[in-house]
């Protein structure tokens, strides 16, 4: 597997037990629909939350959560909607990201965006 790959992962762990130690209750990870995929999907009280997990190993040229452009948000968005209709969930929707900077546990850094986008 390549490194970047790897490193994603572990970012998508290190952000599924930061979001659980916060209280959410992760209801699905690495949710796909086709193409579209969605990292996590919890609940945070009475919210359905769709998180998108952004991993680098450092920000030295742009922060993690930069990358969730508008077409990364739209897509999204998309998914999000098969999933609530698929599964007759009629929870509010809110998107986060969770920005997970470094390479190893001694250095992981996260940043927790919550309501970080409504798209369209």
């Amino acid at each position: 597997m390549a490194e970047h790959n790897e490193r994603g992962r572990w970012g998508e762990q290190k952000a599924a037990e930061y979001l659980e130690r916060k209280g959410f209750r992760i209801l699905w990870r690495d949710w796909r629909d086709g193409h579209r995929d969605l990292d996590i999907v919890a609940v945070d009280a009475d919210q359905l939350v769709v998180v998108e997990v952004k991993t680098r190993k450092n920000a030295d040229f742009t922060a993690p959560e930069m990358a969730v452009d508008a077409r990364k948000q739209r897509n999204l968005a998309i998914a999000a909607d098969k999933l609530a209709k698929a599964y007759g969930i009629e929870f509010p929707l809110r998107f986060d990201i969770v920005a997970v900077t470094g390479t190893c546990d001694a250095d992981c850094r996260i940043n927790h965006i919550e309501d970080a986008f409504i798209p369209f």
